[in-house]
């Protein structure tokens, strides 16, 4: 079907209280993995990429359009309400081609910019991308990373928490559509869960106007979840644990004695670790399902669309 437009998944959400997620992929077979696991659980979803990875140095230069095409065939060839994100781009150009490539939700993320910078850019990407019939996400404050980093500090490391004030002042001078906030949740947290500032985030949530959404999903402990669902956050996004499950997958595959390389790759079998990584995918995207109400909401009549 064709793309869900993220205000109306937003609002349909608020409306019955649960949360979209975004589960994020980086090939072939993790988005196959996302897409079987909305269908099976009849979920509507937010497929995408992480614009960071993509647009930074690599060893094999990326083409955006490619991944464009590739998610939107999902979306199109699903039979649930899919949308999709170029997510947390640093690089206005590719957010600006990242619109024209046929995302539906983009984001323009730069941590290093200083705020009154960050929202003249965020608002100038807002204004085309609202021509074009594509929302735009915003972002206040930063997360910290859950990897070991020496330059951080051991108690927060590399983050700072939204401030109410300045999340409400960003969404009013940007027009952004969505706006995600740090109140304990953390980037690639590797292992363990972590509850939420839900205080902080009910105070962000009286101020600003706009859906909130909540980054690093993977570490977020099941009970803050589902408070902060209450509490007004609309999207929730999932990369980390979906590429730990995958992985585990795969290294489990290939460990097999082998040795037709068409069995390991490409053939479907049992034995093939694409299609294990597919199906690891496709479990750890429905038990995120589950915790964030979302199964059967995509057979809803969608009337306040």
């Amino acid at each position: 079907m064709p793309l869900e437009p993220i205000d109306a998944m937003m609002r349909h959400a608020a409306l019955a209280g649960y949360a979209v997620g975004y589960f994020e992929s980086w090939n072939l077979e993790s988005l196959q993995g996302v897409v079987d696991a909305a269908e099976e659980a009849r979920s509507p979803v937010i497929l995408g990429f992480n614009g960071d990875f993509l647009s930074r140095p690599r060893q094999a230069d990326e083409r955006l359009a490619w991944y464009a095409a590739l998610g939107l065939a999902a979306a199109r060839s699903s039979n649930v309400p899919c949308g999709l994100i170029f997510n947390e781009c640093p690089r206005d150009d590719w957010v600006r081609q990242a619109i024209s490539a046929g995302f539906n939700l983009v984001m323009l993320a730069d941590q290093e910019a200083p705020l009154a910078e960050l929202e003249e850019r965020v608002a100038a990407v807002a204004r085309l991308a609202h021509a074009q019939g594509v929302a735009i996400e915003g972002e206040v404050g930063e997360l910290p990373m859950g990897v070991e980093d020496p330059g951080k500090t051991a108690d927060y490391p590399g983050g700072h928490l939204t401030d109410p004030g300045t999340a409400a002042a960003f969404v009013e001078k940007t027009g952004v559509d969505l706006l995600a906030v740090s109140v304990g949740n953390i980037h690639i947290q590797l292992r363990g869960e972590q509850a939420l500032d839900l205080d902080r985030l009910h105070e962000i949530a009286q101020r600003v106007s706009v859906p909130l959404v909540l980054h690093g999903g993977s570490g977020i402990a099941a009970e803050s979840l589902r408070a902060a669902i209450k509490l007004g956050v609309a999207k929730v996004n999932f990369g980390t644990y979906l590429k730990q499950r995958y992985l585990a997958a795969v290294r489990e595959a290939i460990a097999k004695d082998v040795a037709d390389p068409h069995r390991l790759l490409g053939i479907g079998g049992a034995e093939d670790l694409l299609t294990a990584g597919r199906l690891a995918v496709k479990r750890a995207v429905i038990e995120r399902i589950n915790q964030l109400g979302c199964r059967y909401r995509a057979d809803d009549k969608r009337t306040d669309a």
